[in-house]
């Protein structure tokens, strides 16, 4: 006999106590059993594998170094699975992958080892190969829980949230303690905007761990949504003190103060996150909007190159981009090809998808129209789509309405009113909105956002509708060959030539062919209402014009120009031009809108640039629409902006009496002042030129009774017009969509069911 066995025992037994210690969370207890059972016996291979994983935490060379003792003692998978941590821990991927394949090499169903070499492709961005890997675990281990949440994180990294729900809630059913899968979760139902289960959910994971910052700061996500905003960046902050260095939280927090129009403070958390965690594309993108917000529109564009540059697949930063072009550009085909970029990057898989439609081509019958947006609300969408809603023939036309208002109002239930089916599908991914579109039959499919937030540009791209038409958010091109048409006027897009600025004929109203460099800015066939692109409705109807301000006591003749347009207008080119007005009217003001701090100081300084002294210069900040219309009762003469002119803004200054001279462009976006001054009978006050635009401005500011006869005029002049003639508005808008209609028909083939 030896007396082997009871040492064997004891070392047995303290090793099992050091496994305990370690599992119970007494680190210090585990490393110090470790470390004596090592200096009794250094051979003891399990003592060194788990003295290594303690090690990990705090030196991760000498943790390596203790499991490669191990190793040395015995082949074991598990020690190689503990060896490829280490490896992992200090992002040395190709030690961890070594690693990992010897353990699979010894064991081929070591499901911890797939899991975790899963986990290394997955952070790789090879999600197929890291799908198989889980997938086989899974199959191995069917209750492995952690198996279970890498898998579903995987699926929602690589853009499957769908898939990703099953295997995150088959997670959190094997260990109800996990903070992690239930987070995941949440972020899954967030991405198929099921909200309502993701606040459910992230509330359960706040009672699990009520300071956990990744919660927290999905919290935030969701409150911000919701539009709570206080309650959104209190939560943030309260993960940025939790986890400082966490690079996606200052992300959000940035997007909550964009949204409270704090926009310094918001670049402040957009850099920040850039710092924390450089190529970080989402960042970037929305630091560009943050500049964009702030007038700054050359910084915006890099900021969404850059963002380009560090994730091509960034559909959100690649709308971005090319709708800032519009405002710093009057070339339409340069658009044009940004346009076709993103379709090409982000819809060609879908594209190139064979679909067949079953609508029945039957070119007199009722049509289904659906509205696509995620503006039916309070937003100045509703301008036009009520004067439209309201005037829609509901004998020969069916309205469908697609919302995806995060936080509907009462502008919602009015719009809602209009429609003769409203869907709620703001928790409907673009796979289900598609789906729910095809179910529903729809004839024509209207996309009222474009490259604007809250697009739904992949529900465009399955072709869910047989006809699919661009209509009102602005008048540019989607790039996409899922859109076969958009809707323009013959003052926007002309029939005959660029030059042409007055005595338009309007009964090409149906014309699909524009003047040479014209159509072929868009990827869509140019449908051209008789009239005008937009009609308006102020819906403020108690809101009078007062008298011309020159003229008011107080103000000795003096003019006061206005700008109440986007800051992101405010190009170079529209400073340049209206420097020359400034420069004849040595006593004129100017009121400006732009959030307060840096942008107003850039502002100044560009204009002073210019020679328009600060002094002359009063900025107001974004306002309440009613607060914002009275503004103009203050302004004698608004001043455009060039190349994008102002659109909505426009109409709302001419409803307040104020008139709009305009610096005419050859892209649709700089010709939106024409189109509407020509429905006016104002043509008069375009002009195609600087020299023109500066010399026509000038007359106008130095003739008093002019101005005071034209602001008295403009509300009913406006009433009176096309503008706001709903009720034509809505005959034309449906001739166009019967002319697409038609169109479709004699082309379409038969398809059962």
């Amino acid at each position: 006999m030896t007396n082997s066995t009871p040492e064997s025992t004891l070392q047995a037994g303290t090793f099992a106590d050091a496994v305990a210690a370690w599992r119970a969370g007494a680190l210090d207890e585990a490393r110090a059993r470790c470390a004596r059972l090592i200096a009794a016996n250094a051979q003891h291979a399990d003592a060194l594998h788990l003295a290594g994983i303690l090690e990990t935490a705090h030196d991760r060379l000498a943790a390596r170094a203790l499991i490669e003792r191990a190793l040395a003692l015995r082949e074991d998978p598990n020690f190689l699975v503990s060896l490829g941590l280490t490896y992992d821990a200090a992002s040395e991927t190709q030690g961890a992958f070594a690693a990992l394949e010897r353990a699979l090499a010894i064991n081929p169903d070591f499901s911890i080892a797939l899991n975790n070499l899963a986990n290394l492709y997955a952070g790789q961005g090879d999600f197929p190969r890291a799908l198989a890997a889980f997938e086989r675990a899974l199959a191995l281990t069917p209750e492995y829980a952690s198996a279970h949440y890498n898998y579903g994180s995987a699926l929602l990294a690589s853009g499957d949230a769908a898939r990703a729900e099953a295997p995150l809630r088959r997670a959190v059913a094997l260990d109800a303690g996990s903070v992690n899968a239930w987070n995941n979760l949440a972020n899954v139902l967030i991405a198929l905007q099921r909200t309502g289960e993701a606040q459910a959910v992230l509330e359960h994971a706040r009672t699990l761990a009520p300071e956990s910052a990744n919660v927290l700061t999905n919290l935030g996500c969701l409150l911000r949504a919701s539009g709570r905003h206080a309650e959104a960046q209190a939560a943030l902050e309260r993960a940025l003190a939790l986890a400082p260095h966490d690079a996606s939280t200052w992300n959000n927090l940035g997007n909550v103060l964009v949204d409270l129009f704090r926009i310094d403070e918001a670049r402040a958390c957009f850099t920040r996150a850039l710092e924390l965690r450089p190529g970080f594309a989402n960042a970037a993108s929305n630091l560009g909007n943050a500049h964009k917000h702030a007038g700054d529109i050359e910084q915006a564009l890099a900021c969404y190159r850059d963002a380009l540059a560090c994730e091509r697949g960034s559909i959100g930063a690649h709308s971005n981009y090319v709708y800032a072009l519009m405002f710093a550009t009057e070339d339409g085909h340069t658009i044009r090809a940004a346009a076709e970029q993103l379709s090409m990057q982000h819809e060609a898989a879908l594209l190139a998808q064979p679909v067949a439609h079953a609508n029945m081509p039957d070119a007199q019958r009722r049509l289904r129209i659906g509205y696509v947006s995620p503006d039916f609300r309070n937003h100045c969408q509703m301008l036009f789509t009520t004067p439209l809603f309201r005037h829609h023939d509901r004998a020969a036309f069916e309205i469908v309405c697609y919302s995806s208002v995060a936080q509907p109002d009462e502008v919602t239930a009015r719009l809602a009113s209009h429609a003769d089916l409203w869907r709620d599908v703001r928790e409907f991914d673009d796979a289900r909105l598609a789906q729910q579109i095809r179910d529903d039959r729809i004839d024509i499919l209207v996309d009222l956002t474009m490259h604007m937030d809250g697009a739904r540009r992949l529900v465009f791209a399955r072709r869910p509708a047989p006809v699919q038409v661009a209509w009102l958010a602005y008048p540019g091109t989607t790039g996409s060959a899922a859109i076969g048409w958009r809707l323009t006027d013959p003052w926007l897009d002309p029939l005959d030539s660029l030059d042409q600025l007055d005595q338009l004929d309007p009964s090409g109203a149906s014309g699909t062919s524009g003047a040479p460099g014209v159509d072929d800015q868009y990827t869509e066939r140019s449908l051209r209402l008789p009239d005008t692109f937009w009609c308006y409705d102020a819906l403020a109807p108690g809101l009078e014009v007062n008298g011309l301000p020159a003229l008011a006591a107080g103000h000795d003749g003096q003019i006061t120009f206005g700008c109440l347009n986007n800051p992101c207008k405010l190009t170079d080119a529209t400073l340049a031009l209206w420097s020359g007005v400034f420069a004849a009217l040595p006593t004129a003001r100017l009121v400006l809108m732009a959030p307060p701090g840096a942008a107003r100081e850039r502002l100044a300084a560009r204009l002073a640039a210019h020679g328009v002294d600060a002094a002359r210069v009063r900025f107001v900040g974004f306002q309440a629409r009613e607060d914002y219309l009275r503004t103009w009762a203050q302004i004698d003469i608004a001043l455009d902006t060039f190349p994008y002119n102002g659109h909505t803004t426009s109409l709302d200054a001419f409803w307040m009496g104020v008139p709009v001279p305009t610096r005419v462009g050859r892209s649709a976006a700089s010709r939106a002042g024409l189109s509407l001054l020509a429905n006016l009978g104002l043509a008069e006050l375009a002009a195609p030129d600087d020299a023109a635009y500066v010399e026509l401005v000038v007359s106008l500011a130095r003739d008093p009774a002019r101005l005071a006869a034209l602001r008295a005029g403009l509300r009913t002049r406006m009433a009176a017009s096309p503008l706001m003639d709903g009720e034509r508005f809505a005959r034309n808008m449906e001739a166009a969509f019967r002319l697409m209609w038609r169109d479709w028909c004699a082309r379409a083939r038969p398809v059962s069911g």
